[in-house]
């Protein structure tokens, strides 16, 4: 048997099935589309969904892919053993009520033995109990020994989520030989050893489940399929485990490169190299696909990937930056399956080193939050860490609990791990909880999924805002109906349209639909599974019957006014990456008829001048009047035209590019205005941050700028009244009322420390001494803390050295002071130490340094007896 590479063995597998019929499809991305279910896409399967459900119709009944996955559910276990992991590779087939049990068995086999080459007397299948039609095609028409098929029961062998499609899987095991088993007598297929290792799963869908545990024959027989791509690597190249073949294994060794470490020779150190090779794969492709670090969902997944990974560089001894590094060579092995790494390199790493960073930022804060807890430990004579404590550690510092046992075990503490797990599930019901509850397959159970999956709609509204269609489908809110009758909420879908649907971050379109004797005001227009769009909104007048012929009208104003701004924010993309770089993606929009809300990938706040370069970019390519050129052409033509893609994205084999002169090239599905003057002026309103990474701008466009110009010139001209002053010196008015303001504040400071200073009188009779150290306590009506701290310093040039506590109720509120001189601090006087027990007598809290505190409090009836203790608290102080 030759040893192929991953490379080598992904491209023979949709070779292979599309010589036989197979529509080849490109990855999905880890993002799941219209699927509440999922949080990442973990098998090959699940982005087909619609059309296993039959919500949607697939471009073709045979389809093959090799899908990118992601599963965390043992991610505990990562580097542990060699495995786990979270990213893989999922070889897939399909049929859509096409071929069955024959065929998918048939190639399976053809594939293994004739393609690949492995070696027929060690292939070893499994069906279901039951499934004597799968048992008689492996024994009787492949030819298969009956004592090498192994029957298994609905555990192992049986494919079902609840409710809906279901059916029995046929399995099948490789024998590696007796190197990779336990040595156990009666090893087998099934036994936990590596020997008879499982490359591929069929699944046959032919079950109804009522969700009662009912079955019935499904009309529509589906076949699933699944094989690891690592995983034949595995078998292909003979070698131990995933972290052995060829990709991995380039990737492994730059880790123990990068570290200085050799794997193999040392357990402990393995578990690091492990995890970090696996993660490092995970986060590249996650980062690839649009994902940002967060602390919610899909971002929290990878940024716990993300720090986990940094951990064990720090475990393993590497002091630099590292994950960018390795991220290169990820990108470089897997580019020829996965071109977006290379294209989108530049971010990748960027982010990859931004994180980092923040990373042992954080981690070092963790590390100082722990010291904190070991001395409480020790304070209290406690020897076990709350499992709170441990799970806030994890959870905000990225300490994962065994670095948290590991680091207090040689201080001979120990931790509630059973607290931790606790919380831990604590947080798991809620992010849980959070998701929203959907069926089996991840579709929202709405009216729309009642609609005939055959039905579909064509967008005319690139050159038509004014068409005529017939009526194919009537939704109430709950029900598909035909007909519609005046004061009734619903949706209408037509075979062609001039309304645009809410998609690529640009709101729809507004109008009406009308007959003769009928109106429908269009509030809103949805894209709907299987290529249908609906129409929503409320019918004004009369009745509307499906098969009927309708006039659809949109609102011409709303249209052009949402051009404007959608074909700015192409100018305005293309803007930020001349002024701040090619790491610049957009990462979500918003395009309405008043503004535009345009988010991208940056790394810092923009200053004012990056702003202002931004904007008059912008406006130069506005005034410079572009033709705005669209086209229909294929997703290669396009990439080799330098068009810009949206980040995550999944597009079909033919694009429309929209270009703007020689200035910005896009794929963008929007409607836009035909040259750029139309957008007649651009102006950015605000620049923000709203994630790790991700930056905001908010702009107007044409007449919501002058809107905007005139509403600032009419609180300029309010601003002028008020200010008794002409517009154009209003800056120098408001200058001489803040001189004005200043004089009067001084004025007022000197009125306040006079009038504290005679309400105090002469105090210096009333100065004791403590120990050696002089003390002056005093209490002094309506002061606040400034006029406190005023008198303070006047009290202390006068006494010379010693302590000052100083205490004045003002509004129901104590206000207190304490101050230490040099010579009074040497003693062992402290004045924050000595608040902190003086503030209590008056029902509040405070500190401050050892010379000077302030704090406040609830209870004047204290004030005498702190006065009167204040000696004495000052006492224990001195040494």
């Amino acid at each position: 048997m030759k040893s192929y590479g991953v490379n080598e063995l992904r491209k023979m597998f949709l070779d292979f099935f599309e010589s036989k019929g197979h529509l080849k499809l490109n990855s999905f991305s880890l993002v799941p589309q219209n699927d509440k279910s999922l949080l990442l896409i973990n098998s090959g399967m699940a982005p087909l969904k619609p059309y296993f459900t039959g919500q949607e119709i697939p471009p073709r009944k045979r389809v093959t892919t090799c899908q990118k996955c992601i599963r965390t559910g043992d991610i505990e276990n990562v580097g542990k053993t060699a495995r786990h992991g979270t990213f893989f590779e999922m070889l897939g087939n399909f049929s859509f009520g096409d071929y069955f049990k024959h065929e998918a068995i048939a190639w399976s086999w053809e594939f293994l033995t004739e393609v690949v080459g492995l070696e027929a007397d060690r292939i070893y299948p499994s069906v279901y109990e039951d499934d004597d039609e799968a048992f008689d095609i492996w024994n009787k028409e492949i030819g298969v020994p009956a004592e090498k098929i192994f029957r298994f029961g609905k555990a192992d062998n049986f494919w079902e989520h609840g409710a809906g499609p279901c059916g029995p899987c046929s399995e099948i095991y490789y024998d590696r030989g007796e190197k990779y088993g336990c040595g156990e007598p009666g090893c087998t297929v099934g036994c936990e050893c590596d020997r008879y290792i499982e490359v591929w799963n069929n699944v046959f869908t032919q079950f109804e489940n009522d969700g009662n545990g009912n079955y019935t024959e499904l009309s529509q027989k589906n076949i699933d399929t699944g094989m690891g791509l690592e995983r034949l690597a595995v078998v292909v190249q003979d070698v131990d485990s995933i972290f052995d073949v060829d990709t991995i294994k380039a990737l492994l060794e730059r880790v123990c490169q990068v570290a200085g470490v050799t794997y193999k020779q040392d357990p402990k150190v393995d578990v690091s190299i492990r995890l970090i090779t696996d993660h490092i794969r995970s986060v590249t492709f996650m980062i690839s696909d649009g994902i940002i670090p967060s602390n919610e969902g899909r971002g929290y997944v990878l940024r716990r990937l993300l720090r986990r990974a940094a951990r064990h560089g720090r475990l393993l001894g590497i002091k630099d930056r590292f994950l960018a590094t390795l991220s290169t060579t990820v990108i470089e092995g897997s580019k020829d399956g996965y071109p977006e790494l290379e294209e989108k390199k530049d971010y990748i790493l960027k982010l990859l080193t931004i994180e980092e960073d923040n990373f042992y930022k954080t981690i070092d804060q963790g590390l100082s939050i722990l010291s904190e807890l070991e001395e409480n430990l020790i304070k209290t004579g406690e020897k076990t860490l709350s499992g709170e404590d441990a799970f806030k550690l994890y959870d905000t510092y990225g300490f994962p609990i065994d670095l948290t046992k590991e680091i207090l075990e040689e201080k001979g503490f120990a931790i509630d791990e059973e607290g931790f797990k606790e919380a831990m599930n604590v947080q798991r019901e809620t992010a849980r909880s959070a998701r929203a509850v959907t069926n089996y397959m991840g579709a929202d159970e709405t009216v729309y999924q009642q609609l005939d999956p055959s039905l579909s709609s064509e967008f005319v509204g690139y050159d038509k805002l004014n068409h005529t269609s017939k009526i194919t489908a009537l939704t109430t809110e709950t029900d598909v109906v035909n007909e519609l009758i005046a004061g009734q909420n619903g949706t209408i879908i037509v075979e062609e349209t001039p309304f645009y649907a809410t998609s690529g971050g640009q709101v729809a379109d507004i109008g009406v639909i009308k007959t003769a004797d009928a109106e429908f005001k269009v509030e809103d227009v949805i894209k709907l599974q299987g290529g249908k769009i609906g129409h929503v909104g409320k019918v004004i007048k009369g009745i509307l019957h499906v098969t009927e012929q309708v006039n659809l009208a949109i609102d011409m104003d709303n249209r052009l006014s949402t051009g404007k701004n959608h074909s700015a924010t192409h100018l305005l993309q293309k803007a930020l990456r001349v002024v701040l770089g090619s790491h610049v993606e957009q990462a979500g929009s918003y395009v309405s008829s008043d503004r535009l809300r345009f988010d991208f990938t940056h790394f810092s706040a923009l200053t004012k001048d990056e702003i202002e370069k931004v904007e008059a970019i912008v406006n130069e390519e506005i005034t410079a009047g572009l033709t705005v050129h669209t086209e229909i052409m294929s997703m290669e033509e396009a990439k080799k035209t330098g068009a810009t893609a949206l980040f995550g994205e999944k597009y079909s084999d033919n694009v429309r590019v929209v270009s703007m002169g020689d200035f910005s090239k896009e794929l963008c599905g929007g409607t836009h205005v035909s040259n750029t003057s139309s957008i007649t002026v651009f102006k950015i309103l605000s620049e923000t941050g709203v994630a790790a990474g991700v930056r905001r701008i908010e702009a107007l466009t044409g007449k919501g700028v002058f809107t905007y110009y005139k509403e600032i010139e009419e609180e300029l001209n309010q601003a002028a009244k008020v200010a008794k002053a002409e517009p154009a010196m209003l800056s120098k008015k408001i200058e001489s009322l803040h001189e004005e303001i200043k004089a009067l504040q001084a004025e007022n400071e000197k009125l306040k420390n006079k009038l504290a200073k005679d309400a105090l009188g002469d105090v210096m009779d009333q100065v004791i001494e403590v120990k050696g150290v002089k003390l002056l306590a005093a209490k002094v009506p309506d002061v606040d803390m400034n006029g406190l701290r005023n008198l303070g310093d006047q009290l202390k040039d006068k006494m010379g050295e010693g302590v000052i506590v100083l205490v004045s109720v003002m509004e129901g509120k104590v206000n207190l002071i304490t101050m230490a001189t040099e010579g009074a601090m040497k003693k062992g006087a402290h004045a924050g130490n000595l608040i902190k027990e003086l503030a209590v007598l008056v029902g509040g809290g405070g500190g401050g340094r050892p010379n000077m505190a302030q704090a406040g409090g609830k209870n004047p009836d204290g004030v005498d007896e702190l006065i009167a203790k204040a000696g004495s608290i000052l006492e224990g102080q001195i040494k």
